[in-house]
């Protein structure tokens, strides 16, 4: 069994740290200076320790080395890894932010600071673009496959395209074509990558691009790209004035959602949580930030209505066809609570909802 190292519980004033926090040390001096990036698998030996000395995991002790994609672990091998070349022994003291997050009793995982000790055995570099591809200014590689007609869209337009997404070793994980109707965004909304992709093509152009992406294997998306057309945006919604709060005269049922009625509907049918509805919907948080909307869109949405946030299933089911409300959606029946970094909203949200139909 590795012996636990004696400056387990804290870097030690000789590591280097980065701007990140992880802290190293390197104990064996590797060879040549080929690195791995964040796409390559690597081989390596390791031991884990907690702060107060107690070892977790190790593959030296199991005597067998392990291999992984280097962008599919915590985030302080990822960075830390890269540092390293092969032969080198590095040891590492990873902040919680970079590594499993705080202790958490009961979890079955290892919390707080973790120092680690990092044998780089061996680098599988991942597949790479072809070399004869072109690259968008933001130096995205593809190849036109088949050309288009007429002018590129404007920033702000709502494109409709096709994509079908694969990883490097040609497994499908998405592909638009299977669903009822292409999608349909503002160009501006989209992924930066994706955005610029679009916003250079043609209605009808077709292309084949390498998204960059650290957490697919081989570190790309391949896509399959068709801008279907596009037109230019609908103004969006203006916030609400109560979208911080809700106001006084707002109906709230026992689960704490609240509404207001903004518009009658006609019929008196109401959709069940097992129907698929079509509505229109603009959604903000709290402070005014709008942060999805099928009325920018231009068209409408479809879905199970067993499949969102418990906020829409159980307010939806209140409404008749043409009604409009404004709910206030607390976050234990939205997306939960702010979280930096996750890419969704968190805490309460404000829905101005239009329910067009029940399509069944």
């Amino acid at each position: 069994m590795p012996e636990t190292p004696a400056d387990v519980a804290a870097a030690p004033d000789d590591s280097v740290k980065t701007e990140s926090g992880l802290a190293s040390k390197v104990l064996e001096a590797g060879s040549g200076d080929a690195k791995p990036t964040a796409a390559d698998t690597v081989t390596v030996h390791y031991s884990g320790w907690t702060t107060d000395g107690k070892m977790f995991d190790s593959s030296v002790e199991r005597g067998e080395p392990t291999s992984f994609p280097l962008g599919q672990v915590i985030a302080g091998w990822t960075e830390g890894l890269q540092l390293m070349v092969v032969g080198e022994k590095r040891r590492f003291w990873i902040p919680e932010d970079l590594a499993y997050g705080p202790e958490v009793p009961g979890s079955g995982r290892p919390g707080g600071m973790l120092c680690f000790d990092v044998e780089l055995l061996g680098i599988k570099e991942a597949p790479k673009p072809p070399e004869d591809t072109d690259k968008t200014a933001g130096g995205v590689a593809y190849k036109t496959l088949q050309e288009g007609e007429g002018e590129n869209p404007a920033e702000g337009d709502v494109v409709t395209f096709h994509f079908t997404a694969s990883t490097m070793d040609g497994n499908t994980v998405q592909d638009t074509r299977k669903g009822q109707a292409p999608p349909s965004a503002p160009l501006d909304k989209l992924p930066p990558e994706l955005g610029e992709l679009l916003g250079e093509m043609k209605s009808g152009e077709q292309r084949k691009a390498w998204l960059p992406e650290p957490q697919a294997p081989g570190g790309f998306i391949v896509a399959d790209l068709e801008l279907v057309s596009f037109k230019q945006a609908p103004p969006a919604p203006a916030v609400p004035e109560d979208v911080a709060a809700v106001p006084e005269d707002a109906e709230k049922t026992e689960s704490g959602l609240a509404f207001k009625l903004l518009a009658e509907g006609n019929g008196d049918e109401k959709p069940k949580a097992s129907d698929t509805v079509r509505v229109h919907y603009t959604g903000w948080t709290t402070d005014g930030e709008m942060f999805d909307s099928s009325v920018t869109r231009g068209e409408p949405t479809e879905f199970p209505l067993n499949g969102v946030i418990r906020g829409w299933t159980e307010g939806v089911q209140l409404m008749v066809a043409g009604e409009k409300r404004r709910f206030w959606i607390p976050e234990d029946l939205a997306y939960g609570p702010v979280v930096p970094g996750s890419g969704r909203p968190g805490g309460m949200l404000v829905f101005d909802i239009e329910f067009l139909e029940i399509v069944r």
